[in-house]
């Protein structure tokens, strides 16, 4: 005993202690590196790697024919989208005749000239019994003759629009029922064009006449936003003329758009549900100087006159007209919102 206690002296010991936290470490260090050191780590992401590729030919082309259609389809939104930007160049200058046929009025030029001519003389006539001055009387045959006419056209226009909007969605439907069903494209644009209502009965009937002519159905389709220049209509004929060119599921894209123009529809009415009160509010405050006036002139006539009788007055007035003006295009700008 007594000669173990001389072998194991202090410098034996430490040694010793030593050796074995430098085992255990080298163990722990072994432990948690040894993967990556052998190599087995990199042959297991290697072996799931290859086990992640197609295995046949087939799926090997099935990838290729994927993306060969995702480059086809993003080349034809790259096309239509420099269509789209010559479209609406275009369409900043439309003329009279092209307004006249997007209202759906069946009128020529020369009735349009007639039309402004009988209202001018009408609103001289009106201008003439309520004013008596002929100045005045004058004024309304200027507004009769190149105001009323032209706001005529474009109110028949934007309601035709508004309708077209409200009735697209279900036309859409029909076509997704019918492709469903197994009818081909041309033959449920024919049931849309019976069933539908106006005007998006006309305008596919005009799509079938075109397409009778001999022109293909996504050309045909593409002169729809030309005659209802809509984003809604640009939509449609985008997701055919994709369908035709590159395939895919036609009705799996057209009942998504059918959701798209439906939700865009709620946006509209949400948006100018929200924006009434600040137009009624708009309405009230641009006529509130003209009924505070009406009042002033029943209530004290001279008091009021002062305004119309004096060169000051008449220059007040011009002042407040204007700033009228700015006022109301400011909250014209505020409530109106382009979607």
């Amino acid at each position: 005993m007594s000669g173990l206690e001389e072998f194991l002296t202090p410098e034996i010991t430490g040694l010793a202690v030593a050796a074995l936290v430098m085992l255990a470490v080298g163990g722990i260090i072994y432990s948690l590196f040894q993967p990556a050191l052998s190599g087995s780590k990199r042959r297991d992401q290697r072996v799931n790697a290859v086990a992640a590729r197609p295995q046949s030919e087939n799926q090997r082309k099935a990838l290729r024919d994927v993306d060969r259609r995702k480059r086809s389809i993003q080349d034809q939104l790259k096309e239509f989208e420099v269509r789209q930007k010559a479209k609406q160049d275009k369409q900043q200058k439309v003329s009279l005749k092209v307004k006249i046929e997007q209202a759906g009025l069946a009128w020529e030029t020369h009735h349009f000239v007639i039309f402004s001519i009988v209202a001018g003389l009408v609103f001289l006539i009106l201008g003439l019994i309520f004013s008596g001055n002929l100045l005045i009387a004058a004024a309304f045959g200027f507004a009769g003759t190149l105001g009323f006419p032209r706001w005529y056209v474009s109110s028949k226009r934007k309601r035709r629009f508004n309708a077209f909007l409200d009735e697209l969605p279900n036309g859409v439907d029909i076509i997704v029922r019918g492709v469903k069903a197994g009818l081909p494209l041309s033959d449920c644009i024919k049931v849309v064009a019976r069933e539908a209502r106006e005007p998006v009965a006309t305008e596919f009937r005009k799509i079938t006449e075109t397409q009778i002519m001999g022109i293909s159905l996504a050309e045909a389709v593409g002169k729809l936003p030309e005659r209802v220049p809509l984003a809604e209509a640009n939509f449609f004929a985008i997701v055919v003329a994709i369908q035709q060119k590159a395939g895919g599921g036609l009705a799996e894209a057209l009942n998504n758009l059918s959701k798209v123009l439906r939700g865009r529809k709620a946006m509209k009415r949400k948006i100018k549900a929200l924006s009434a009160e600040a137009k009624s509010s708009a309405g009230i405050i641009g006529s509130l100087p003209f009924f505070v006036g009406g009042i002033m002139y029943l209530i004290s006539p001279n008091y009021i006159l002062v305004l119309f009788e004096t060169t000051a007055g008449n220059i007040i007035i011009a002042g407040c007209l204007f700033w009228m003006f700015c006022g109301i295009m400011v909250m014209r700008a505020m409530i109106n919102f382009d979607f």
